[in-house]
């Protein structure tokens, strides 16, 4: 096994330990109390103790600090900080202050998909609230604009601060990654949303948007191309640092001739022999491969039954569940698209299996058809999706665990697939014991028709198991093609020299018989032990250590975007430029803080 529980139990103790070091260089302490660290500067809590988070409060809060470099200087800094002598802090004049507020207040309306023109109706609420609390302050909200047309300047300053960030750090880069998904947008024109994740010189991993493109003006894959070359030029990235490639298995990604990841396999060469990972199923694994199970398009009754429900039904108490549940993911209001990538969740029919029976008396109460309850095909086709689709949930949920590395999610693709194997091999021996609602659909109609000996044809099922299987096999090949490099990534003193590449045979040899680097191998989390290990002692295993990172070990980022995308499908379907469009989803899918003091220095230039 390449990571086991204890391990990842370990790595999340090393990640809540604070550093002394980080008091000169961000400025914080250790809180007297609870976990976190305490900012010197704004005497503000860092929730989590994660350098990057440490690091992120410091450059977006207090760069001002960055003047005093020397550790002398830093020292008598952190001492003056210490008796509360904030006088060489730069102080913010009102004016700076209600820009300040501005740009917060405009981010956070990006957050909510919240529309441009929203902005004054939060200013008429908050002057309000002043009136009546405190009369004496409403003079402060003079000075902040939440005009549409300000609103939209700001968010697009506020992507500029952001985008810029990431292309510094991506300038240091030592490998690289890119999603590429072209099945979250389901507004009024397709996109193709590109991420990126990065890895630096002491292994800290950097997951970002790179950049949104338009499908309609860039139709053609070679288009495409030439789009996404000019973003990475943009970032100062070459396709040579590019080590994977995570996409959707839809023709214009994997097409065998005309795909895009055919066309840039040829033009990125990597560096150490090794060819450009592609693995296909990370990105909306449960919604794509709802199209191979649903063999009778189920989905598509379903989607006419829940229409008629919330037009027709939504006062009955028995929907309530199902009407939150739709409203909690995409508002009060659906497009059919956004209906039915919503149905294709394991827990979503779930929730309407459990309902079929009041379901089938609300169709006969308003007159609608009850056909389908009555065709022991169709009831057995809809039982089998709910199971299936319901270990595809399961699945898909392990793999928006980040900060794992691709070797941890590469072996919950491999324990799926044994699950695969086994349902076969029950399905096969009729044994309906991992189906349960299939088991309960079979049970109700032996009973309802008892003279019928064969309920069911198991081949039919088989069939589309098989099916799920190869599905897997060709998304992941790429990743068993690497095998060997993810376990000797994950336990680089248990994995035998023997196995491993000729050319990192000597350098796995001379660490496994370094006694000091398996004590840290033992206390610290992978991407600690790896960030400290000599690069000019072991070139071959840290460049392995470099790529294997930069692999996308979750599908958190984008499930983020189509969350994000489906909650706010109406704002997001107004008429938006492209360059409006990128700036709402950096904002709602970046974990970087905006770099205020810049913002607001620049506001005050111009």
């Amino acid at each position: 096994m390449w990571m086991t529980p204890k391990r990842i139990r370990m790595e999340v103790d090393e990640a809540l330990v604070f550093r002394p070091e980080w008091t000169q260089r961000y400025l914080v302490v250790e809180p007297a109390e609870g976990d976190g660290a305490l900012c010197l500067v704004c005497r503000r809590l860092v929730a989590s103790t994660r350098e990057r988070d440490v690091r992120r409060h410091y450059e977006a809060e207090h760069e001002f600090y960055e003047r005093f470099v020397g550790d002398e200087e830093r020292a008598a800094l952190v001492e003056r900080l210490r008796q509360g002598d904030l006088s060489l802090a730069s102080v913010l004049t009102p004016e700076e202050r209600a820009t300040r507020a501005g740009l917060g207040l405009c981010r956070f309306l990006a957050l909510k998909g919240r529309g441009w023109g929203e902005g004054d109706f939060v200013h008429q609420c908050m002057e309000v609230l002043l009136r009546e609390v405190l009369p004496d302050h409403v003079g402060v909200l003079e000075g902040i604009d939440l005009s549409p047309e300000i609103t939209q300047q700001r968010i697009l300053s506020i992507d500029s601060n952001l985008r810029s960030q990431l292309f510094n750090r991506a300038r240091d880069f030592k490998a690289y990654s890119l999603a590429l998904d072209d099945q979250a947008f389901v507004a009024y024109e397709n996109y193709l949303l590109v991420f990126i994740r990065g890895v630096g010189r002491d292994l800290e991993v950097q997951e970002d948007l790179l950049t949104i493109i338009n499908l309609t003006h860039h139709f053609s894959v070679g288009a495409l191309m030439s789009a996404i070359l000019e973003a990475l030029q943009t970032a100062g990235l070459s396709l040579q640092r590019m080590v994977g490639l995570t996409t959707t298995h839809t023709l214009r990604m994997i097409g065998e001739n005309s795909g895009l990841v055919s066309y840039m396999r040829e033009k990125a060469v990597s560096p150490n022999c090794w060819n450009v990972i592609h693995y296909s199923g990370f990105l909306h694994l449960e919604l794509l491969s709802s199209y191979d199970v649903d063999i009778n398009q189920i989905i598509n009754t379903i989607s006419e039954w829940v229409v008629m429900i919330k037009t027709r039904g939504v006062r009955r108490p028995e929907f309530q569940p199902l009407l939150t549940e739709s409203e909690s993911e995409h508002g009060e209001r659906v497009n059919g698209r956004c209906l039915n990538n919503w149905l294709r969740r394991g827990k979503t029919l779930k929730l309407i299996f459990s309902l079929r029976k009041e379901i089938e008396a609300f169709l006969v109460s308003v007159g609608a058809t009850t056909v389908h309850f009555s065709d022991k095909q169709w009831l057995c086709d809809f039982g089998f999706l709910v199971d299936i689709m319901d270990y595809l949930r399961e699945i898909s949920e392990e793999l928006q665990i980040s900060k794992v590395f691709a070797a941890a999610a590469f072996e919950r693709i491999c324990t799926f697939e044994g699950k695969l194997s086994s349902l076969q091999r029950h399905m096969e021996e009729v044994n309906l014991t991992d189906f349960p609602a299939f088991s309960i659909i079979v049970d109700e109609l032996k009973q309802q028709f008892k003279e019928d000996q064969k309920i069911f044809d198991p081949d039919r099922y088989q069939m589309v198991i098989s099916r799920l299987q190869k599905d897997f096999e060709r998304h992941f090949k790429d990743l068993r093609f690497i095998k060997k490099d993810l376990e000797l990534f994950s336990n680089p003193f248990s994995f035998k020299p023997e196995y491993a590449p000729i050319s990192v045979r000597v350098e796995l040899t001379k660490l496994q018989a370094n006694t000091d680097l398996w004590n840290e191998y033992r206390v610290k989390d992978l991407g600690q032990f790896y960030a400290g290990l000599s690069g000019d002692a072991y070139p071959i295993i840290k460049g392995v250590a470099y790529k294997v990172a930069s692999l996308f070990d979750s599908n958190q980022i984008c499930d983020k975007a189509f969350a994000y995308l489906t909650r706010n499908q109406h704002t997001l379907s107004q008429p938006l430029t492209d360059e409006h469009l990128q700036a709402l989803f950096r904002v709602a899918t970046t974990e970087m803080d905006p770099r205020w003091d810049d913002l607001v220095r620049e506001r005050n230039d111009s």
